[in-house]
């Protein structure tokens, strides 16, 4: 199952598990902490986590949700930053791998995450995102689970700089305003009812409905499956790096006419790597393609044309744009 990126409030999440950025002592704090203290219920939840005593930094223990639409609370110390020479990165990991490992063994088919040490603790967001998804997606090529990286506002969200910069660039030189693209396609209309009136199709066809019908090219699914295997890849791997769910991917296996969802078509071109012919001859096969009046398209055509392919850093930016997010 996939990593989705939300902008929720992290004590509503309905999943079998939230994860609490604690203390070691697992006091009641503030932040997130205390948010997930008030809504469990901050006396029965204190008193579960005093029987447990206390937890090291990047080590992970459990309780119950109580009062919360979560069946368990996952409390986990992260690093206090002290400007990332006292082993900080691998203790942040590691809060995030024993908490996925923790719920793995509890049988939980989803969590949700907040980000973790990037409060108080002062752990620069950057660093820590990149952190977070980097252990998560890899936790998620070997083990199915649907887990969530929940930010309160895009405030609390960020990403390099610079790739924002050349982004917004790329925005700028190439994205054609709805108004101007109205127009145009409105002349594109009249230039085609012009011709149809000339060609008089309606008497004139060489080929009658059936002769097309059997002409058809072939579906998504075919393409799909066809080139994963021109790649050389598992069906495992393919669905994985697409940021999609097993069963999605079942359902297109099993069925030629199967019409996904742009986003997941996109997804699947961005997983097998495709270039920029490839990938709008996979979106044709589905009855879609890119267009320059579209944000989405525009930044997914960014990331094509440099050649980057990680769709976490794709969903990093299409978050932050406001944009449907690939796979999940």
């Amino acid at each position: 199952m996939p990593l989705e990126i939300v902008r929720h409030d992290l004590t509503k999440m309905k999943v079998d598990a939230i994860v609490n950025a604690a203390n070691t002592k697992l006091k009641m704090g503030g932040g997130v902490c205390g948010a997930i203290f008030q809504s469990a219920g901050a006396g029965q939840l204190q008193e579960a986590c005093d029987q447990i005593g206390e937890c090291k930094t990047g080590e992970a223990i459990i309780t119950d949700g109580f009062n919360l639409d979560a069946k368990y609370i996952i409390h986990t110390p992260g690093p206090i930053w002290q400007g990332g020479s006292y082993q900080e990165a691998a203790m942040l990991r590691s809060s995030y791998w024993s908490s996925l490992e923790l719920a793995k063994n509890y049988q939980c088919e989803s969590i949700a995450f907040p980000l973790i040490s990037t409060g108080i603790y002062g752990y620069p967001k950057e660093e820590a995102l990149q952190i977070a998804i980097s252990t998560i997606s890899s936790f998620l090529m070997k083990h199915d689970m649907q887990v969530y990286l929940v930010v309160f506002d895009k405030k609390a969200f960020g990403f390099s700089q610079k790739l924002f910069t050349s982004i917004h660039q790329y925005i700028d030189d190439h994205y054609v305003n709805e108004v101007e693209t109205f127009f145009q396609r409105n002349r594109i209309e009249e230039i085609r009812e012009v011709e149809i009136l000339q060609q008089d199709v309606y008497h004139e066809a060489e080929y009658s409905l059936v002769d097309l019908l059997d002409q058809l090219d072939e579906s998504f699914s075919e393409r799909l499956l066809r080139i994963i295997d021109e790649k050389g890849m598992t069906d495992v791997e393919t669905y994985k790096r697409a940021n999609i769910d097993r069963r999605l991917f079942s359902k297109i296996r099993n069925g030629v006419d199967y019409t996904p969802k742009k986003k997941t078509a996109v997804a699947f071109a961005i997983a097998l790597r495709l270039n920029m012919d490839e990938t709008i001859d996979l979106l044709t096969s589905a009855g879609y393609t890119l267009s320059r009046s579209s944000k989405f398209d525009v930044i997914i055509e960014f990331f094509i044309q440099h050649g980057q392919y990680d769709i976490h850093e794709i969903n990093q930016v299409l978050f932050t744009f406001d944009q449907p997010l690939l796979g999940a």
